[in-house]
């Protein structure tokens, strides 16, 4: 999977995010969903509900096409781990209330609510992207069923793309498409669901706590 659910800029990451297509046409309003299309989107938010943890490896393509490569953890509900590969400097980390993105060159943390980012639609404890998303496009190909989402109550600018392997039965890509239309592209493997996670992992020092600790509010304008 996400989960996961915009990194090489977040300064240079996701978050993200994390499928790559050509660029999307969006139609202006919903997407008029037929049986074989709910199916299709019930398929994706079973796959988020089936795990409680999950970890793995992950490799990203910024929008200027940087290539970075790490290790992911996840433990519903809202909280994740992104830890990038040097010379990636970053780590991205939210606690369920807050993300928080390290620069460890700069010694520099951001944060943005959860609230505020894409991943608020598939870190939930029950995922139910038929009622918290309007879909914009659902296509079946290549074995793959493809989803083209945004949040319903507009909260997060832009659009989530989620790709899903139908043969091997889990989330392959996922690209995050900002309010400006660049898109960041993730992809997940080595995933292990249902594995004990440290708490530890997901600690977040909460904003206000030290000169370089800034607090934004907009997680899209901080990607590269």
């Amino acid at each position: 999977m996400i989960m996961p659910f915009s990194i090489c800029r977040l300064r240079a990451a996701m978050l993200a995010a994390l499928l790559v297509l050509p660029a999307i046409l969006l139609p202006a309003g919903a997407f008029a969903l037929g049986n074989k299309e709910t199916r299709v989107v019930q398929k994706i938010s079973d796959f988020f509900n089936g795990f409680s943890t999950l970890s793995g490896e992950f490799t990203q393509i910024s929008p200027r096409g940087r290539v970075s490569t790490g290790k992911f953890y996840i433990a519903k509900p809202g909280r994740m781990r992104f830890e990038y590969s040097p010379p990636n400097p970053f780590v991205i980390v939210s606690d369920g209330s807050w993300v928080a993105v390290r620069n460890n060159a700069r010694d520099t943390v951001d944060y943005y609510p959860l609230s505020k980012t894409p991943l608020r639609m598939v870190l939930a404890r029950r995922v139910n992207l038929l009622r918290d998303a309007v879909i914009h496009k659902v296509e079946e190909r290549d074995g793959l069923s493809i989803v083209t989402l945004e949040d319903r109550d507009k909260m997060v600018p832009g659009h989530l793309v989620l790709i899903y392997d139908n043969g091997r039965k889990t989330l392959q890509q996922w690209i995050v498409v900002d309010g400006q239309g660049r898109r960041t592209t993730v992809s997940l493997n080595k995933m292990v669901a249902g594995g004990k996670l440290s708490a530890r992992l997901f600690r977040v020092t909460r904003p206000g706590m030290g000169k370089k600790r800034r607090v934004k509010t907009n997680f899209s304008s901080a990607r590269k």
